[in-house]
């Protein structure tokens, strides 16, 4: 089940919101993990109970460590435990069959689980901040379970850290000014994963179907742009469903992407894409390795570490692998010499410099092997031998405004505009008339679509 979807707008969440509105305060918590659980199980009937157990591991953990707050011995064996057994499921899942084909061995790789990356990340990040004293015990194991399988999150993100709402896992506010403006963010997340990443993806999809030894320099560049503004609205589009529905529930989640394709370095963009995966690696990666506080070369080697693992979070595949490594690279040079040079610049070379080089990495992220995209840049750069032809032309007729649409959505130009209407007196009145009228519509043409569609994916159920 996903969020754009007939079943989940108009059966799932309109049932689980009115007997999660009518119930009594102290059984709500029941309700969150029951419609966790229905939600994961509708996709993963047998994985459920991989998730309950480790939800259970990382309870228990989490209940030594701070039964034992002494013995440092019994902590650190809490911690370990609870790292190996995540880590280890992980590994077997997702990553044993790959590192098995490089040691030459074959073994069958088990189906992946949906969101086992994100869930476990979301579990350990308990453990992890109960070692270090950041977050108080969670005794209740309901309350912990509805944290693991908060049904917003649970698949896809943002990734949630029990710190950033422990306070509304035991006590939330629940109100009509919050329940619209939840309301309000999922119908802009769903309009853009509905009418953007699913119609300009149908190009990509088509694009990367075809022998790249014969495609046109401008038909690769638009299949990859086509990608390049797919994942976004798809990615961000779903967690603007997730903080919405966070929202409507009582819950406040943490920003997963901040208009990405106007950072102005590669830096920038990773401050301003999937937030919530670079602050966790941040937090649990980089800073525990030293971060920047001991010297240059250890500060690059950090670097170098995070943003390999990075790659391999993503997927077990070398394109992942050298994708992660391809912007730890552009970082490192950024902050050895190049970054104060980005500074300096005209923000529109800085902006394009950066849009560029995301572009190339998602040649990597996407394509099915290294051979793929190597082959895949030699098209653009007219491996084809073919600047144009009838076939590029007509793609780009046909997608000339979506793409015109996707460019301008990304930016921050129609919020600074709408920001500038609602601060006109005489003009407030009406964007608080026509901001519903236009919810209504842009849900009215999603549900058109979702009822005839037969493309529509979630790029990130893979990880």
């Amino acid at each position: 089940m996903v969020f754009s979807s007939i079943i989940f707008i108009y059966f799932f969440l309109p049932i689980v919101l009115l007997i999660y509105y009518i119930s009594p305060k102290k059984i709500k918590n029941i309700i969150l993990l029951a419609s966790g659980l229905f939600f994961y199980a509708w996709g993963e009937p047998v994985y459920v109970f991989l998730m309950l157990f480790t939800t259970l591991v990382d309870y228990t953990a989490g209940r030594l460590i701070d039964r034992f707050d002494s013995s440092k011995k019994i902590r650190t064996a809490a911690l370990i435990g609870s790292l190996v057994i995540n880590l280890g499921i992980l590994f077997t899942f997702k990553y044993s069959g790959f590192f098995a084909g490089i040691f030459g061995l074959e073994i069958k790789q088990l189906p992946l689980p949906i969101g086992i990356s994100f869930y476990t990340f979301q579990s350990m990040s308990y453990t992890i901040d109960m070692y270090m004293r950041k977050i108080k015990v969670q005794r209740n194991f309901i309350n912990y379970a509805a944290y693991v399988t908060l049904f917003p999150q649970i698949v896809a993100g943002p990734i949630v850290r029990y710190e950033d709402v422990q306070n509304e896992i035991n006590e939330r506010k629940l109100n009509t000014s919050l329940f619209g403006e939840g309301a309000e963010i999922f119908i802009r997340g769903l309009g853009k994963k509905v009418l953007l990443a699913n119609n300009i993806g149908l190009l990509w999809t088509e694009i990367k179907m075809m022998n790249y030894s014969e495609i046109s320099v401008l038909t690769a560049w638009l299949g990859i742009l086509a990608f390049t503004f797919q994942i976004y609205y798809d990615f961000s589009g779903y967690s603007d469903m997730a903080v919405g529905l966070g929202k409507m529930l009582g819950f406040n989640f943490p920003e997963n992407f901040r208009h990405p394709y106007i950072s102005r370095s590669i830096s920038e963009f990773w401050r301003r894409w999937h937030i919530t995966l670079g602050s966790w690696f941040r937090s649990y990666v980089y800073i525990p390795l030293g971060g920047n506080r001991k010297g240059m070369p250890r500060t690059l080697f950090n670097l170098a570490v995070v943003w390999g693992l990075t790659g391999l979070w993503h997927g077990a595949s070398w394109n992942f692998i050298l994708w992660g490594l391809y912007f730890g690279v552009l970082i490192i040079i950024e902050k050895l010499f190049l970054g104060k040079y980005l500074e300096k610049i005209p923000a529109v070379l800085s902006i394009l410099y950066t849009f560029v080089l995301v572009v190339f990495g998602w040649v990597l992220f996407d394509t099915n092997t290294l051979i793929d995209a190597f082959g895949y840049f030699s098209a653009m750069f007219g491996g084809g031998k073919v600047f144009a032809d009838s076939l590029s032309l007509f793609q780009l007729k046909n997608y000339a405004v979506l793409f015109v649409l996707c460019a301008l959505f990304s930016g921050e130009l129609p919020v600074k505009i709408m920001a500038k209407i609602r601060r006109k007196a005489s003009a407030a009145n009406v964007v608080d008339v026509a901001a519903p009228i236009i919810q209504i519509a842009i849900m009215l043409i999603c549900t058109a679509y979702l009822v005839d569609a037969s493309y529509n994916p979630f790029l990130y159920f893979r990880f």
